[in-house]
């Protein structure tokens, strides 16, 4: 009796230590066999069982999430739980996941490093978008890192009627580095930054005041109901990414599965034309470049572009060359996009209805060949402000079709052609800011670091910079 007294407390010990350490993967499951393969008494399982802190922990979860832990903290508790079990039963989505991983995470990767931001980030567009460049939430967000119309301005993404690099999954990575890198200086914890890309850095702060604390967990009531699952769920995502074996889930093939070669165009160029140059489909151009909202990628000699496609076999270089030497007919004025964040169009919508009620009407009938763009700059209003006055769903109008316009009808018409505001430029390896600065006119090593949000001088080739045109 002595005996098994003594084993039993020697073996209670043993899993009180094991779960106050982190183990290495193969340990932590090595060490679980060993117990489940134990012949122990019920009485000795008993103790165990109470110790439970919710009802379906499961401590093997913790070994693991704790072996894998880098930079974020991969908190296991019953909120993780949880979307453990949900995302784990989507067995289809998340062997998606694991395919689209294999061309997405290296970009995702070399941005995030090029911040010095942990790498775990990268599985956070699983959650935001299941790493589809074309979403779109509810409210606006777009793109695999779901960036609203002003953040993705006020980190350099541009969005006009050509591109919306918000969907160039390259250009919204290196934003989407930038964001954090800023969150985490601002508030000093990984898991809040995450908070903060959810629902901003003002919730975050001001649940930070109201419960007296930086842990996430302890702040977490007083967050979003949708930002109080977007942690937790991240760390799922992360688990679930890296044991997927475990759970039966099984990688699927990718649209993505071949090499790419990586250009610049300084032309306009129709992926059409440069799908039938290399023999490949159209689609697999617009999934490689998902920003051009024309399929056209407008390049210029001030400001080439980058084209992404399939590695290109020599004999349809010469006819590579013939499309990315020609430029297509084309209307090449640059119209910057307006916002498109559901809460900004509302406050519209308010101050037209004000606008009309004080405004005389003009009636439009619409021409052959017209649209609302060509109307908009006949009468010096935007698309949006014919979209609102007449109940527009979409942008298509017909021929015939009679249109309330608010305003003085001999309004001059002005083209709403605006220069960039900036220019891009990719470093190079041995580049320096004061080498940049050299290249363009007006350019300085100040005005660079304050456009790019630069703390320092250190560079990192393949980072792409905005010049100020």
């Amino acid at each position: 009796m002595r005996r098994i007294i003594l084993t039993t407390i020697s073996f209670l010990t043993f899993l009180t230590a094991a779960g106050q350490v982190t183990l290495n993967t193969a340990k932590a499951d090595s060490v679980l066999k060993r117990i489940a393969a134990n012949s122990i008494p019920d009485s000795v399982h008993a103790p165990v069982v109470d110790k439970l802190l919710f009802y379906n922990q499961n401590i093997t979860f913790k070994f693991r999430l704790d072996s894998i832990q880098k930079t974020v903290p991969l908190s296991y508790n019953e909120y993780v739980q949880n979307f453990i079990d949900v995302l784990g039963k989507q067995k289809d989505r998340m062997g998606k996941m694991l395919g689209l991983s294999n061309y997405y995470f290296p970009i995702f990767e070399k941005a995030l490093k090029a911040y010095n931001i942990p790498e775990e980030i990268k599985y956070l567009p699983i959650i935001e978008s299941s790493m589809n460049p074309h979403a779109i939430s509810k409210v606006g967000a777009t793109g695999m890192w779901q960036f609203m119309f002003s953040t993705a301005r006020a980190y350099g993404l541009n969005m006009d009627n050509f591109v919306d690099e918000r969907k160039d999954p390259i250009q919204a990575s290196y934003a989407a580095a930038a964001y954090f890198r800023d969150a985490y200086e601002e508030l000093g914890d990984w898991l809040l930054a995450i908070a903060a890309y959810n629902c901003g850095k003002g919730n975050v702060t001001r649940a930070i005041g109201k419960a007296g604390s930086r842990d996430f967990w302890v702040i977490r009531q007083y967050l979003p109901k949708e930002t109080r699952d977007y942690v937790p769920a991240f760390i799922a995502a992360v688990y679930l990414m890296n044991y997927a074996d475990n759970h039966g889930i099984a990688t699927q093939n990718a649209s993505i599965d071949f090499k790419t070669d990586t250009i610049q165009v300084n032309h306009f160029v129709a992926l059409a034309d440069l799908a039938r140059a290399i023999n490949h489909e159209e689609s697999t151009l617009s999934i490689l470049n998902p920003s051009y909202k024309k399929k056209i990628v407008n390049g210029t000699e001030l400001l080439p572009k980058r084209i992404i496609l399939p590695k290109v076999e020599q004999g349809s270089y010469a006819k590579l060359y013939d499309v990315l030497n020609n430029d297509i007919e084309v209307e090449r004025d640059i119209i910057l996009a307006s916002t498109d964040d559901v809460r900004d169009l509302r406050k519209l919508k308010l101050t037209n209805k004000k606008i009309i009620a004080k405004s005389n009407t003009n009636t439009y009938k619409v021409k052959p060949g017209q649209n609302l763009g060509i109307i908009a700059d006949l009468y010096n209003v935007e698309v949006q402000d014919l979209k609102v006055w007449n109940n527009l769903k979409s942008n298509t109008v017909v021929p015939g079709q009679s249109l309330k316009i608010y305003g003085d009808k001999s309004a001059p018409i002005v083209k709403k052609v605006l220069k960039p505001d900036f220019i891009t430029y990719r470093v190079k390896v041995g580049d320096t800011l004061s080498g940049i600065a050299e290249k363009f006119d007006g350019a300085t090593v100040a005005s660079i670091k304050k456009t790019n949000g630069l703390k320092k001088a250190t560079l990192q080739p393949g980072m792409v910079l905005k010049i100020k045109s």
